[in-house]
């Protein structure tokens, strides 16, 4: 059957729309498959070949309940030799245990990518619960759209008589949209040292480029009187959006997978890889509401910046609101959320630092390079773990290009971001494997020891920020910048944590074993 062009449009408008992985609450064990193909997609209108997760932007939604362990086998089945053929998962916030690191998924790390025709199962276990998501970790690749949702429920949330709702429904998402391959991209930006613009901001996988068509714009559907948990997941690689709800106020309850005091705000600025729970109570009359995604410093040339959705009451008619979008509250109206007003629920005073390191950002002139402290990261082509576990455990042993910082078990490490760029890009810079304590926010002089929040992603600025955590967790963890441009250009590190005990509970499976051979007898452009 050929198709006409409103038809081929709406087939691959369709192509985003994943269905729910879920697991019922009684099994202990829930089973998974991600296969990674090419697929078509035009989330704004533009079509184009995608690297997708079961075939959908975002990828298929894993579900989860507290305690259960996630056994997610990756099948690659990547053709498409524009884009990277091989990949790597990664499974953002989860606190993985140090015996099982080997598969947490970050390339030239902890493993090695997963070639083309080739599978992995990962296995998650963690005792941590919220939102999260999961990437492919491997350069920019998550730019062609793999990206999903990984969502773990708390039956005993604390929070939980503060909302009525939050199911499949009340998760959002957020995603920097590129016409272009992530690979054509990155090569521009190596060459020119100007970071691509998306073409579009996505709002639950919809949205509008200038030129384009007038895609229908995501409904999100509430009923009148009803409180709403909304998880606002970033699946950002670039950009950060500022978010509001015409008429409402959101309070938030979750950060990074952290329970938070309630607080309220109106309009919020969340960045790539960040994730906040809000409640939004249906209190407004039954109509349709814009729901505000602004992208901050976006270029109109390429986007039309508003991003929205639509909080639709149930109802209402299916129609756009009658009122302009906007960019949210502004001037005196705009209750703005401050990273260093949230609390934790279970407040933990940070400790005492024991060991204290700046690490100052910066680009040098003419070359498209990020630096932490003079070094740009270049990834090994061995990972990390696999040479600590062949008993390369000492700082010698590692070359000055892999920025690895080695510590002892049990200690306090306060890290200090000074941004030395002479343009500040504002950093998201995230912890694998474990939370930090944010002592001193962007955009605040408050140094907090109390009662910091704690999170895995926090936003450098043109001061200084302060973070600290412990040395708990064994093993190699990546610490970067989650602008993954940023990060295939140097701005990233490796925090080794007492890397003489690893050998003694680390032990691989075969599968894992196999995964580097298998990469390096691939040709290049197999990799």
């Amino acid at each position: 059957m050929k198709l006409t062009a409103p038809l081929l449009l709406l087939t691959l408008l369709n192509s985003v729309r994943g269905a729910t992985i879920a697991a019922p609450a009684a099994k202990p064990t829930q089973f998974i498959t991600l296969d990674i193909v090419n697929a078509p997609l035009a989330p704004d209108g533009f079509p184009r070949i995608g690297v997708l997760a079961n075939g959908t932007l975002p990828g298929p939604p894993i579900v989860a309940t507290k305690g259960q362990t996630l056994v997610i086998k990756v099948n690659n089945k990547l053709t498409n030799d524009t884009m990277r053929l091989s990949t790597s998962i990664n499974f953002d916030g989860l606190f993985i245990d140090s015996n099982n690191i080997f598969n947490e998924g970050s390339p030239f790390v902890t493993t090695c990518p997963v070639g083309p025709g080739e599978s992995y199962t990962y296995t998650q276990s963690s005792p941590t619960t919220g939102s999260f998501w999961y990437h492919s970790q491997l350069s920019v690749q998550a730019g062609d759209g793999l990206r999903g949702t990984l969502i773990i429920y708390d039956p005993d949330d604390p929070l939980r008589h503060l909302y009525d709702v939050d199911d499949a429904s009340t998760v959002l998402t957020l995603i920097d949209w590129w016409h272009n391959t992530s690979t054509s991209s990155l090569a521009s930006y190596l060459a020119t040292q100007i970071i691509p613009v998306s073409d579009t901001g996505l709002f639950n996988a919809r949205g509008r480029y200038n030129g384009g068509p007038e895609v229908e714009f995501a409904a999100v559907s509430v009923v009148l009187g009803k409180r709403y948990r909304f998880r606002l997941v970033s699946l950002s690689i670039r950009g950060n959006f500022i978010v509001s709800i015409d008429n409402h106020t959101m309070t938030v309850i979750e950060t990074d997978g952290v329970a938070t005091v309630p607080h309220e705000v109106n309009i919020l600025n969340i960045h790539a890889g960040q994730r906040y729970s809000l409640v939004v109570t249906a209190n407004q009359p039954v109509g349709n509401y814009w729901i505000n995604a602004f992208i901050d410093g976006g270029n109109p040339a390429h986007n039309l910046l508003l991003n929205p959705g639509i909080l639709r009451y149930k109802g209402a008619p299916d129609e756009e609101p009658q009122t302009p979008m906007t960019a949210g509250p502004t001037g005196a109206d705009a209750v703005m959320l401050n990273e260093w007003e949230l609390v934790p629920l279970v407040p933990i005073p940070a400790p005492e630092p024991d060991f204290n390191l700046t690490f100052r950002t910066f680009m040098p002139a003419g070359i498209t390079q990020w630096e932490i402290n003079n070094i740009s990261y270049v990834p090994p082509s061995v990972p990390t773990l696999v040479r600590v576990l062949n008993g390369e455990t000492e700082e010698k042993d590692f070359n000055l290009t892999e920025n690895t910082f080695l510590f002892p078990a049990n200690k306090a490490i306060q890290i200090e971001i000074i941004e030395e760029a002479a343009i500040n890009e504002g950093h998201p810079f995230h912890l694998h494997g474990m939370n930090f304590w944010v002592v001193k926010s962007n955009g605040s002089d408050i140094v907090n020891t109390v009662n910091p929040i704690r999170r895995d992603v926090v936003i450098t600025g043109s001061g200084n920020i302060i973070l600290r955590f412990r040395t708990d967790r064994p093993g190699p963890w990546s610490f970067h910048c989650h602008i993954l441009y940023h990060f295939a250009a140097g701005l990233g590190s490796v925090i080794g944590v007492q890397f003489d005990e690893v050998g003694k509970i680390v032990h691989p499976t075969e599968a894992w074993e196999q995964l580097c051979p298998a990469y390096h007898a691939l040709p290049v452009s197999e990799q």
